[in-house]
């Protein structure tokens, strides 16, 4: 008896597979007359993911089906090729493999190796965060994927649990490519543009400047913070000012510590360093997480304090950000070649042999600043032991009267006016270290014509500013961008100390 012959994608079959199918229903989807669809598996930021079966081969495949929004069709279609051939550069144990890139009429199928298991949100998510022993052989086999993949010249970009699978044998592997690029490749990229997860960009992605290595060893830092922590680093509840004020905070503020970290401590705060100079290459994060130290003896009847419970991470849609930081904002990129960035952190590894010596032979007592409170350490409220307290009164009847909302919000759209009218006016609108990251603003500002703002709102406790305008950019034709203004006051007078956009319409 022969069998039913599978419907080809772009016929009544195709109107099925939009609508979805109930979880281990099968389909009779075929795509390129080769893969035979199954169900709906999972969906990222680009595309539902599809278990399928290669027909030809006779194996078990995924496939992601690259969505097209209307505007992004042409960004879309390159992502997903660039997905293909970068991920396909990379060839190790621990990095989804691309078999395929499928172009089946207006539909587009990336063919991957299919993982059975979860990842590494989903288990955090599920059973709470997780100790250093626990973490750390996962750890382990992402840190050697990425560096196999910076060894190949490729930044992933989008390290972060949601993109690492775990297999039901423990086996890892580091997916979605999806906005990766090779560091020689300039394609794709423009002034300001971030690409991304905002609670795991690194500070000089936040502000616009390009992913480097670097940016990845940040990212793999966040990942730690979230395994041992049970949530990222940064909270991201909403979207448009949300986002941005999340950028903010990464590009200006110090990144949260974990008191727990145990031995993954030295390496969290390796990682999560603001100058990405400083932050180890994966190589050395990989040897570390190999030569991780013995935990120290239980001496006597000494009780530990117990674990806190794991606050569990809310089932929430994933950000991922394709908008613009503020325009333009230079950045810090860290060079490809060699640097002295990890000097300093492979003392430390040195370090772990004597360790594991002392931990043989007696007891290590650590007391490090880590433990001590950072509320003791310096009270920034001017309190008892600040030498401020005493003048605290004086300064403030001494301090101009802060600025209303209304006042903010006749800054922004006065602001926006001078800028586009005459560039060098609105520089002087900028605090001096925000003129030193602005190198490119008469290059934009200059060009832009017709600026209309369309709505503004302002925040006078937090000196903030969102307004969104339109306005025509040659080449790019007409914008609509939105905007959050950062400002400090000078005397009377309001400056931009910072500001971060996305565009929300236009090139």
């Amino acid at each position: 008896m022969r069998g039913r012959r599978a419907q080809p994608v772009g016929s009544a079959g195709w109107r099925r597979l939009r609508a979805g199918y109930p979880c281990g229903a099968m389909t009779n989807i075929r795509v390129a007359d080769r893969y035979a669809l199954d169900r709906e598996i999972g969906r990222g930021g680009s595309g539902a993911v599809w278990l399928a079966r290669d027909e030809v081969l006779g194996r078990v495949v995924a496939m992601k089906r690259v969505g097209l929004p209307p505007g992004a069709s042409a960004f879309e279609m390159a992502r997903a090729e660039r997905e293909a051939r970068l991920a396909a550069r990379v060839n190790h144990p621990n990095v989804i493999s691309v078999f395929d890139f499928v172009n089946e009429g207006d539909h587009h199928w990336l063919v991957t190796e299919y993982v059975d298991g979860t990842t590494l949100a989903t288990m955090i998510r599920e059973r709470g965060r997780l100790s250093a022993e626990e973490a750390a052989p996962l750890l382990l086999q992402v840190a050697e994927a990425l560096a196999e993949a910076h060894r190949t010249g490729v930044v992933h970009r989008d390290v972060k649990p949601s993109n690492i699978l775990i297999a039901r044998d423990g086996t890892v592997k580091l997916s979605d490519f999806g906005i990766a690029r090779a560091e020689s490749d300039a394609s794709l990229t423009q002034t300001g543009l971030v690409t991304g997860s905002p609670a795991y960009l690194a500070p000089e992605v936040a502000t616009g400047a390009s992913a480097t290595a670097a940016s990845d060893v940040w990212s793999f830092g966040t990942t730690i913070y979230h395994a041992l922590s049970g949530r990222p680093p940064y909270e991201v509840t909403g979207e448009g000012s949300a986002v941005l004020a999340t950028l903010y905070k990464i590009a200006h503020e110090d990144p949260p510590r974990l008191r727990n970290a145990g031995w993954l401590g030295p390496l969290l705060e390796a990682a999560m360093d603001r100058d990405p100079l400083r932050r180890p290459t994966m190589d050395d994060v990989v040897s570390y997480l190999r030569a991780r130290p013995p935990a120290p003896p239980v001496i006597g009847t000494q009780v530990l304090p117990a674990a806190e419970p794991a606050e569990p991470e809310p089932d929430r849609t994933d950000h991922t950000l394709v908008g613009t930081a503020a325009a333009p904002v230079g950045g810090v990129a860290a060079p490809a070649g060699p640097s002295n960035r990890s000097v300093g952190f492979r003392t430390a590894l040195a370090g772990l042999a004597v360790l594991a010596v002392l931990a043989v032979v007696g007891v290590i007592l650590v007391i490090g600043a880590d433990d001590e409170d950072p509320t003791d350490a310096a009270s920034p409220d001017g309190g008892a032991g600040s030498p401020s307290s005493a003048t605290t009164q004086t300064e403030d009847s001494a301090s101009p009267t802060r600025p209303t909302e209304a006042e903010l919000e006749e800054f922004a759209s006065s602001y926006v006016t001078t800028a586009a009218s005459d560039p060098d006016a609105g520089f002087a609108l900028l605090t001096p270290a925000y003129q030193a990251r602005s190198t490119e603003y008469a290059d934009f500002w200059g060009p832009v014509s017709n600026p209309e703002v369309l709505d503004v709102s302002a925040d006078a406790d937090a000196m903030t500013v969102t307004y969104t305008y339109q306005y025509d950019f040659p080449g790019s034709g007409n914008r609509t961008e939105q905007v959050t203004l950062f400002l400090v006051q000078e005397g009377d007078e309001l400056l931009i100390d910072d500001a971060v956009s996305q565009v929300v319409q236009g090139g």
